[in-house]
C-alpha cells in the first residue's frame, strides 16, 4: 500500500525538487521557450507566414531567409513560429479533455466498484482495443479536418490508459485506512472523492500524461501530414513536413525545419516527463 498511497502535491517542496532535477530543468527551459515562441510569434517572425513570393520559391537558407523557403516562396522561419501555435493549443485541447474523462471513469469504477466498475471498464476495454492512432484518423474523417476535431479525434481514443490506471490505484485507496478514517470524521461522496481520492491519485496521472505529451504531438504532426489537420495556409508542423517530402532529395530544408522542429518538442517534453516522474512517483526516487 505504500506503494500507492503518496502525499499530495505540494507546492514549495515540488518546485525545489523540480529545479534539483536536470532533465526536468532542461526539458522546462525549452518547452517555456516554445511557448514564448508561439505567444510573441507575430513579433518574432520576420514575415508574414502566408506571404507567397513565387520568384522566392524553394530557395536555400540565406541572409534573407535564414532557413529558405518552401514551394510557394513562404519564409520557412516564420512559418515554423507560427506552426507551433496550432501544435501547442491542439496539445492543451487534447491534455484539457483526454485526461479529466480518464481519471473521472477510473475514480468512479475503483470506488464504487459492482456494477459501475463493470460497465465503466468494459466500454473502456472496447475504445482500448482499438488501434489509437488509426481510430483518431477515422475519427477526423468522419467529422473533417480542422484542430478541434482533430484534438477531440487524439481525446477520445486516448483516455483509456488513465481509467484504467486510476481504477487500480483508487481500488487500492478504497480499502485504506486513509479513506476509513476519513469517512469515520464524516466525509463522503464527492467531497472524498474530491478532497482525498484525487490528489492521490493525480501524481500518477500527471506522470503518463507527461510522458504521452510526445507521443500526442507526433500524431498531432501525423494528422497534418494527412491532410487532416488545421486547414491550408496556416502553418502546422506535420503539414509543412508533408509539403517538403515532395523535393526532400533537392531541397531538404523544406522537410527539415519542421521536422526538426518537431523532435525537439518532443524530446523536451520526454525530458519533462522524465524528471516528474523521478520527483512525483516514490518507486523511482
Amino acid at each position: 500500500m505504500s506503494a500507492i498511497i503518496q502525499r499530495p502535491l505540494d507546492g514549495p517542496s515540488f518546485l525545489k525538487r523540480l529545479l534539483r532535477s536536470p532533465s526536468t530543468a532542461a526539458g522546462s527551459i525549452i518547452v517555456l521557450f516554445i511557448l514564448a515562441v508561439a505567444l510573441l510569434a507575430p513579433l518574432i517572425a520576420p514575415y508574414d507566414p502566408n506571404l507567397q513570393e513565387t520568384a522566392n520559391r524553394l530557395m536555400p537558407p540565406s541572409a534573407a531567409h535564414w532557413l529558405g523557403t518552401d514551394g510557394f516562396g513562404r519564409d520557412l522561419l516564420s512559418r515554423m513560429v507560427y506552426g507551433a501555435r496550432p501544435t501547442l493549443l491542439l496539445l492543451l485541447f487534447v491534455v484539457l479533455l483526454m485526461a479529466p474523462l480518464g481519471i473521472v471513469v477510473g475514480i468512479l469504477a475503483g470506488f464504487f466498484g459492482g456494477i459501475t466498475e463493470r460497465i465503466l471498464m468494459r466500454v473502456t476495454d472496447v475504445v482500448m482495443s482499438f488501434p489509437r492512432l488509426l481510430l483518431a484518423f477515422a475519427f477526423v474523417a468522419i467529422m473533417g479536418p480542422g484542430l478541434v476535431n482533430g484534438a477531440l479525434a487524439l481525446s477520445l481514443t486516448s483516455w483509456p490508459a488513465y481509467a484504467r490506471q486510476a481504477r487500480v490505484e483508487t481500488a487500492a485507496l478504497r480499502r485504506s485506512d486513509y479513506l476509513a478514517a476519513a469517512e469515520m470524521v464524516g466525509i463522503r461522496g464527492i467531497r472524498l472523492l474530491y478532497g482525498h481520492v484525487l490528489p492521490l491519485v493525480l501524481p500518477s496521472a500527471i506522470i503518463r500524461l507527461a510522458l504521452d505529451l510526445s507521443g500526442i504531438i507526433l500524431a498531432a504532426a501525423g494528422l497534418g501530414f494527412l491532410g487532416l489537420g488545421v486547414r491550408p495556409p496556416t502553418a502546422e508542423w506535420g503539414a509543412m513536413v508533408s509539403e517538403g517530402t515532395q523535393v526532400i532529395f533537392d531541397q531538404w530544408w523544406v522537410a527539415a525545419v519542421p521536422g526538426f522542429a518537431i523532435l525537439v518538442t518532443s524530446l523536451a517534453f520526454n525530458l519533462l516527463a522524465d524528471g516528474l516522474r523521478d520527483i512525483l512517483d516514490p518507486r523511482h526516487g
